[in-house]
């Protein structure tokens, strides 16, 4: 009887059993790097975010000491007493932001600069010309400070149409358009009090002001508005466009007794004035709404940046829980496949073993004739009595 031999059984191989987990592997790799990526870009447009805020800070702090720099100009300039105390504590809440800011945004060196200046107009004396120009130089350093808070905190890189119009308003469009129109009105004083000599030349040095002063504020109203239309905040247009309104009517004002008339050929100076603290009051009305506003929108999108962060980081640490339960799954799965395996070798070689036993027999014993029994028993006895009794 032939035994057929047991059938070798496959193997596993080493790269079979740990391709699987190489393959886990090589699906880890661009989830880690697309989550790494994913975390950096929205750390550094958070950062930049929360950069634009102190920026944001900073400008608010400058707001209050450009409105009392424009009215103490206007005093100097009519020989009215200069309001020292609210330039004073402008100063010094801008320099409280400074020094707690300053050093980030790089503006210590010009703010000290501007301080100086500022400080240096105490003593000025009581001539009329003398304090427009001395004011008028105070004022394009402050206004030169303004970019640079700007462009150190990175609001001129604003990515969002919205927010980068807010920004442009107040940094830029507001501060100057304020300084002009301040400007404006005190130069139309003091060319109503020039010799007639003097009248022609005042009224040309106006029309150039006048331009400076109402491109500004052109540009101020269509940033804001384009700022309202390209905005997805439900709030903004209804904040900003009423004292929008009522700024662009007192410009419009402004623009119109700044223009010399057809009959005199001269400027109503005190209509002029009267323009010019109007477009002022509404311009420190408009201020800090732009800036809240403006504050509000980076509030949200630092909110944004960093749950878009941590949506991140959990995407690819479940990913990363996955793929490391199918691992362990395979592990396990193979290890159960190998000892099942062995078992099964086990068993086999037994079975083998047994079968070879088996299938050894010890031989059979030869058969034998049958004896006769009973009568042919007896006959047969009676046939080889006699033989027996012979021999």
């Amino acid at each position: 009887m032939t035994v057929p031999a047991p059938r070798a059984r496959r193997r596993s191989t080493t790269l079979g059993r740990l391709l699987p987990l190489l393959l886990i592997g090589a699906l880890l790799a661009p989830l880690g790097l697309l989550a790494a990526t994913t975390w950096r870009q929205a750390a550094d447009d958070r950062d930049l975010a929360a950069r634009e805020r102190l920026g944001v800070q900073y400008l608010g702090a400058l707001a209050p000491v450009t409105d009392a720099l424009v009215e103490a100009q206007s005093a100097a300039v009519n020989g009215r007493p200069v309001p020292r105390e609210a330039l004073d504590r402008a100063v010094e809440r801008a320099a409280a932001v400074d020094a707690r800011i300053g050093v980030e945004l790089l503006s210590q060196e010009r703010w000290a600069g501007v301080r100086a200046k500022l400080e240096a107009l105490r003593g000025g004396g009581t001539d009329p010309e003398a304090a427009y120009t001395a004011y008028g130089e105070a004022a394009d350093l402050l206004l030169a400070l303004h970019q640079k808070v700007r462009e150190t905190s990175g609001l001129v890189r604003d990515p969002q149409a919205d927010s980068f119009f807010l920004q442009d308003s107040a940094g830029q469009q507001l501060p100057e358009a304020v300084v002009a129109a301040g400007r404006l009105t005190d130069l139309g004083t003091l060319v109503a009090r020039r010799p007639a000599a003097e009248q022609q030349r005042g009224l040309l040095e106006l029309t150039g002001l006048r331009v400076a002063a109402l491109g500004p504020a052109a540009d101020l109203v269509d940033n804001l508005r384009s700022a309202v239309d390209g905005s997805e905040s439900t709030d903004l247009g209804a904040n900003v466009l009423t004292p929008l309104d009522t700024y662009q009517r007192s410009v419009e004002a402004l623009a119109a007794y700044s223009t010399p008339g057809r009959s005199t050929g001269v400027v109503d100076s005190t209509q002029l004035t009267a323009a010019g603290l109007n477009a002022h009051r509404s311009a420190r009305q408009l201020q800090p709404v732009i800036l809240a506003e403006l504050d509000a929108l980076l509030v949200e999108r630092v909110d944004t940046l960093d749950r878009d962060r941590w949506l991140a980081a959990g995407a690819a640490a479940l990913a990363v829980l996955l793929l490391g339960w199918l691992a362990a799954l395979l592990v396990t799965a193979d290890r159960r496949t190998r000892r099942r395996a062995t078992v099964a070798a086990t068993h086999a070689e037994n079975a083998d073993t047994a079968a070879r036993r088996d299938a050894w027999q010890p031989p059979a014993p030869e058969a034998r004739a049958l004896q006769p029994t009973g009568a042919a028993r007896e006959h047969e006895a009676g046939q080889w009595g006699a033989f027996d009794a012979a021999r």
